[in-house]
């Protein structure tokens, strides 16, 4: 047996927070936004995609934000992608040096950290 892929990664979001995911992860992220399947629909929360890059939003009754677990996104243009988002009203914040990455930290509208890294050197 081997694994193959990371297929996607689901991070909770409160009931009613749709609209919120869409102006953060399709807006400012510029995810495009994939319907989910009928029989999951109904739960509520939003899919988006980029290429292999998959992020599903799911609803949590009990929601609490992921302030310290979180997906690390690579991307290929940092600086613009952190304007976007500083004129979004969203904080970026930068953490200590990776090697081999320029990196900082978003939190979207429900409080889950996001990372975002850029290869350099």
């Amino acid at each position: 047996m081997a694994f193959l892929a990371l297929h996607h990664v689901q991070l909770a979001m409160p009931p009613g927070g749709e609209d919120q995911a869409r102006a953060f992860y399709g807006d400012v992220l510029g995810l495009h936004e994939v319907p989910k399947p009928e029989n999951l629909a109904r739960r509520g929360g939003c899919w988006f995609e980029q290429g292999d890059l998959r992020i599903h939003l799911g609803v949590e009754e009990d929601f609490r934000a992921a302030r310290k677990a979180h997906p690390a996104l690579l991307v290929d243009e940092l600086a613009g992608l952190t304007a976007r988002i500083d004129a979004a009203g969203f904080k970026v914040i930068s953490d200590e040096p990776l090697q081999g990455f320029e990196r900082l930290y978003v939190y979207d509208p429900f409080g889950n950290r996001i990372e975002l890294m850029r290869a350099v050197g």
